[in-house]
């Protein structure tokens, strides 16, 4: 199958997905998880509508940015950041899904070229308590938030999590939930974010249902990675 019909399946979904649960499907972007896959399958979705792409391996990424000098493409760094590796982020990317520590969140402010504007952060929540997975805990959230708000060169965005595999709907909603609970905390407490980073392709309904404004979808798109 082509990957604009795999991208229109997907839109599909994320239409009869929003309908179901009351929301206007122009509040939810798809982000095409494009890591490992080669710079001729981005321009391939890029050219049936496509903007945004998510990468996670910063050198595979950066060599695709390299040959894809494309108007209106917008790239995603997702994942784990380590410290020698922030200033090429923020130079090369539009938005990071991932932070966890405010020394990272301090670094990419600082190494923002002035000239592209602020670099868009979500925070990632360690939203099922699983010791393996990256992510802060839920009590650690609203200092880091508040911290993180007052930084230049950054905005922050939102909030981003990959939570344990359910198979049950309502399981998989229990995560998404406490997570669009905890941005609408951080709103009242003044901030103003946007953004709820979270739902793939095995709990897409149950994100939609939640709220999410941002779903990661890779294998739906680009197939198996290898």
């Amino acid at each position: 199958m082509e990957i604009a019909t795999k991208l229109h399946h997907i839109e599909q979904k994320i239409e009869t997905s929003a309908r179901k649960f009351g929301r206007s499907p122009n509040s939810i972007q798809l982000l095409a998880v494009s890591k490992t896959k080669p710079a001729s399958m981005v321009q391939h979705a890029y050219d049936a509508g496509q903007r945004h792409f998510g990468e996670n391996y910063l050198q595979d990424a950066l060599e695709k940015i390299e040959a894809l000098p494309l108007e209106g493409i917008v790239w995603h760094f997702i994942g784990a950041i380590q410290s020698n590796k922030t200033r090429t982020i923020s130079e090369k990317f539009d938005w990071v899904h991932g932070i966890e520590r405010l020394k990272i969140a301090r670094r990419l402010g600082e190494q923002r070229p002035a000239e592209r504007g602020p670099l868009n952060l979500c925070i990632q929540l360690n939203s099922s308590g699983e010791e393996s997975k990256s992510g802060i805990s839920f009590e650690a959230l609203p200092e880091l938030a508040m911290q993180i708000s007052q930084l230049p060169g950054v905005r922050l965005r939102g909030l981003m999590t990959l939570p344990a595999p359910a198979k049950e709907l309502d399981q998989q909603r229990l995560p998404f939930r406490r997570l669009h609970q905890a941005m609408a905390q951080l709103n009242q407490q003044g901030l103003s974010l946007d953004t709820l980073s979270m739902g793939m392709s095995g709990d897409l309904e149950a994100a939609i249902a939640e709220g999410a404004t941002l779903v990661r979808i890779g294998t739906d798109i680009f197939g198996a990675r290898q």
